[in-house]
């Protein structure tokens, strides 16, 4: 993963998202997990939760197993050096879906997913 402060901040924003994106569109919650920060909050359709890297992933199996995805690409992304957002698309099992990830890096972390956001169109 990404070191915080290595490269330009485009380039930042850019690989940031682009392995988030990766796991999101292929329904892999173990390896969207290693993104996760050792606590994140998880909002679904259903339900809102602070919880733990591991219930989070639980979580997300449950939730692509109910919503295999098709697609899903980000409209939308900004922020600072040290917190980013994205707004996405998600298209899965025939419903439309929009996704908000933020993510933030602690001074010489790497950055990691503190909120997940899926809500029904």
């Amino acid at each position: 993963m990404l070191g915080c402060f290595s490269g330009s901040a485009q380039k930042i924003s850019y690989d940031v998202f682009v392995p988030i994106v990766k796991y999101i569109s292929a329904g892999d919650a173990e390896s969207l997990s290693a993104w996760f920060a050792p606590t994140l909050e998880l909002s679904l359709p259903d339900k809102t939760n602070d919880c733990s890297r591991l219930q989070a992933k639980q979580i997300m199996k449950s939730f692509f197993k109910d919503y295999v995805p098709r697609s899903f690409t980000i409209r939308h992304q900004a922020g600072r050096e040290n917190l980013k957002y994205a707004i996405g698309d998600l298209n899965a099992a025939g419903e439309h879906f929009d996704v908000t990830i933020f993510v933030s890096c602690p001074s010489g972390g790497r950055f990691t997913i503190q909120q997940l956001k899926i809500e029904r169109r």
